[in-house]
C-alpha cells in the first residue's frame, strides 16, 4: 500500500486497476486516490478507503476497469476539431449517397461560400474510380467551389470552379511531389494527388481564430468522451494547420482551458524559423511542448502514391499504357537525411511518415547512417504509419530505438484496398505482431480526420483484426493481432515514452499525474468470443479524470 498522510480529493474503489506498470504482479489494486493533481495512494478497497476525509468524493467502480488516461499518437486535432462541423462524408456506402449528401449541404448553406470535406474512400463503394470534378458540378453547380478530400488526405476531388480558382487546367503542369489527374484529351479530371491538392486548398478561406479556438474547446470534450487525455499533434506539409493551431493551444493554455497533454510536432517546412529562432524540443511544460520535426517520405495506400518496392496492381482505371506505379516520392533519401541532420543539430528529434516498404526502407536506411556520429536526441526518432515493411526491415526499427507510431484503425479501413492494390504482398501490411516480437515500441493513434479517433475501435482493429459490424468474417492476417494488455501499453505506456513523459502518465503510480479512465466494463473478463463480436469496441467511458478534475462523467 502506497499513500502520503493527507486526506485524498477523490477516491474511486471497487475497481479493476490497471496500473500498466511493468512487472505488476499478484492481485490488481482495487482503489486509487488522488490529491492535488497526482495520484495519491493505490491499493486494497479498505487501505485507500481509510484515507478519505470529509471531503473526499468517494466514487464505486462498479468492478469496471480503471486505467491510466490514454494517449492518441498521432492526431491531427486541430484540422480534426474544425472537420467536426463539416460536411461528413467518412460513412457514405457509395458515391451516389456521398453525391445526395452533398447535394443537401449545398442547398443548405450560403450559396457563396466554400464547401470543404472529406472522407470518402471510394473502396467502401466497392468502386476502384474516383469522383471527378463533372460529377461534383452535377450537384453544386459550375459556380461553387468544392474541395473534397479522400480519407487519406493524399489524394482529393474538386469541382470546376475550385480547379478554376486554383488555376488548375490542361496546361497546368504537375507539381512537384504530386499529380493532376488527366482525361485522355489531358484536361483535368478534378482528382489531385499528394501536393497537387495545395493548388486548390491555398484558396480556400481559413477558419477564423475564434472559430478555430470554439472548435478546439469542442474536440476536447469530444476526446474526454473517449478517455483520451493526451496527444501527439501532427502536421500536414504545405503549411496546413501548423502556427494557428499552435498558438491556438497556447491561447488555451494561458486561459486553464487546455485540458489534453499536447506534444505538439513542428513541420520540416518550418525549419528555417526553428533553427532561427533557437528553440528545441521540450520546450514547454507538461502540458504543451514541441516534440519532433515532421514529414513526409511518401504518400498514401488508397490513393496509389505510397512509394513501393514491387508495383500497385494494375487497376481499370490506370489505362492501357500506364506505366507500373511505384508510387510518389515526398522527400527523395539525399533531401530526407540532409532534414535529418538539420533538425538534431537543432535539438529535435524526427518523425516522419513512411506508407511503403520501399518507403521505409530508405527511412530506416537514412536512420541508420545517422545513428553513426549523429547528435544524441532527448525522445527517440520515429515512423509514422509503418504500414508497408518488409520481413527483412522489421528487426530494425527496435534495434535503432525507434517508435513505430501506427494507427490499428487504418488496417479496418484498408484490408479491400490494401488486397486489391498488392494481392498476397498485403500479408506484409499492419504487421504489429512481428514489431512486437522484435521488441519494437508501439505509440497507438488514429490519424483523425483521416480516421475514427474512437481508441476503443482502435484496441479492437489490434486486437481482433475485424470489423465491428463484420464479426463473422476471418480475421485479416490474423496471426498480426496481438494481445489485449500489449494493446493498452500502445496507447499508455508506448506513447508516452515516445515523447518523453514517462515520468509524468503513462501508468498508475504514486505521485504520477492523474490522468485516469473509468470504463462501464472490466476489460480482461472480455474473451476473445466477446471480443470478435464487438466488446471491446463498444466500451464507453464512465469518468475521465485530467490532472486530478473530472473532465468528463457519462
Amino acid at each position: 500500500m502506497l499513500s502520503i498522510d493527507t486526506a485524498p480529493d477523490l477516491i474511486i474503489y471497487n475497481a479493476h486497476v490497471l496500473t500498466m506498470v511493468t512487472g505488476q504482479h499478484g492481485a490488481y489494486p482495487q482503489a486509487v486516490a488522488v490529491r492535488h493533481h497526482r495520484i495519491h495512494a493505490i491499493g486494497a478497497n479498505g487501505e485507500v478507503l481509510a484515507l478519505a476525509g470529509p471531503h473526499t468524493r468517494i466514487i464505486d467502480g462498479a468492478g469496471a476497469t480503471l486505467l491510466p488516461g490514454l494517449t492518441d499518437a498521432h492526431i491531427h486535432f486541430g484540422d480534426w476539431s474544425i472537420q467536426l462541423g463539416a460536411l461528413q462524408l467518412a460513412d457514405t456506402r457509395s458515391k451516389g449517397e456521398m453525391l445526395e449528401r452533398l447535394a443537401a449541404h449545398a442547398a443548405a448553406t450560403s450559396a457563396g461560400g466554400w464547401i470543404v470535406s472529406r472522407g470518402w474512400n471510394e473502396s467502401r463503394w466497392g468502386e476502384v474510380a474516383f469522383p471527378t470534378a463533372a460529377e461534383l458540378d452535377s450537384v453544386t453547380g459550375p459556380d461553387r467551389p468544392t474541395l473534397l478530400y479522400r480519407s487519406d488526405m493524399h489524394s482529393a476531388v474538386a469541382n470546376s470552379a475550385a480547379l478554376r480558382a486554383g488555376g488548375v487546367s490542361a496546361s497546368t503542369p504537375d507539381p512537384a511531389d504530386g499529380t493532376i489527374d488527366r482525361d485522355a484529351a489531358g484536361a483535368p479530371t478534378g482528382v489531385l494527388r499528394e501536393m497537387a491538392t495545395f493548388l486548390v486548398w491555398q484558396q480556400v478561406p481559413p477558419a477564423t481564430f475564434a472559430q478555430r479556438l470554439a472548435a478546439m474547446r469542442n474536440g476536447t470534450s469530444a476526446m474526454h468522451r473517449l478517455g483520451v487525455t493526451a496527444i501527439h499533434d501532427q502536421r500536414y506539409g504545405g503549411g496546413m494547420e501548423g502556427g494557428e493551431a499552435l498558438r491556438a493551444f497556447q491561447t488555451l493554455r494561458r486561459a486553464g482551458d487546455l485540458r489534453l497533454r499536447v506534444n505538439c510536432n513542428v513541420s520540416a517546412t518550418d525549419l528555417d524559423h526553428v533553427e532561427a529562432l533557437g528553440v528545441e524540443s521540450g520546450l514547454g511544460d507538461d502540458r504543451l511542448r514541441l516534440g519532433h520535426v515532421k514529414l513526409f517520405a511518401d504518400g498514401s495506400l488508397g490513393s496509389r502514391t505510397a512509394w513501393m518496392l514491387a508495383p500497385f496492381e494494375p487497376m481499370p482505371d490506370d489505362g492501357p499504357h500506364a506505366a507500373p506505379n511505384y508510387g510518389v516520392v515526398v522527400t527523395p533519401p539525399d533531401a530526407m537525411a540532409a532534414i535529418f541532420r538539420r533538425a538534431t543539430a537543432a535539438g529535435f528529434p524526427i518523425s516522419i511518415h513512411a506508407i511503403g516498404d520501399r518507403a521505409n526502407r530508405e527511412v530506416l536506411d537514412v536512420f541508420e547512417e545517422l545513428a553513426v556520429g549523429g547528435p544524441p536526441v532527448a525522445i527517440p526518432h520515429r515512423i509514422e504509419h509503418v504500414q508497408m515493411l518488409d520481413p527483412a526491415d522489421a528487426p530494425r526499427l527496435a534495434r535503432l530505438n525507434l517508435t513505430a507510431s501506427v494507427q490499428p484503425v487504418h488496417a479496418l479501413d484498408d484490408m479491400d484496398t490494401a488486397d486489391l492494390l498488392l494481392g498476397t504482398r498485403a500479408a506484409t501490411a499492419y504487421t504489429f505482431a512481428d514489431l512486437l516480437r522484435h521488441g519494437t515500441r508501439l505509440a497507438f493513434g488514429s490519424d483523425a480526420p483521416v480516421a475514427d479517433p474512437n481508441p476503443w475501435l482502435g484496441l479492437h482493429a489490434a486486437v481482433a483484426r475485424t470489423r465491428p459490424a463484420e464479426p463473422k468474417r476471418a480475421a485479416w492476417y490474423g496471426d498480426q493481432r496481438i494481445g489485449l494488455m500489449d494493446a493498452l501499453r500502445a496507447y499508455t505506456v508506448g506513447p508516452t515514452e515516445a515523447a518523453g513523459w514517462q515520468q509524468t502518465i503513462g501508468t498508475l503510480a504514486l505521485g504520477r499525474r492523474a490522468d485516469l479512465v473509468l470504463l462501464d466494463r472490466d476489460l480482461l473478463a472480455l474473451d476473445a468470443e466477446a471480443i470478435a463480436a464487438g466488446a471491446l469496441a463498444q466500451t464507453q467511458v464512465r469518468m475521465t479524470i485530467f490532472d486530478g478534475a473530472v473532465v468528463w462523467e457519462a
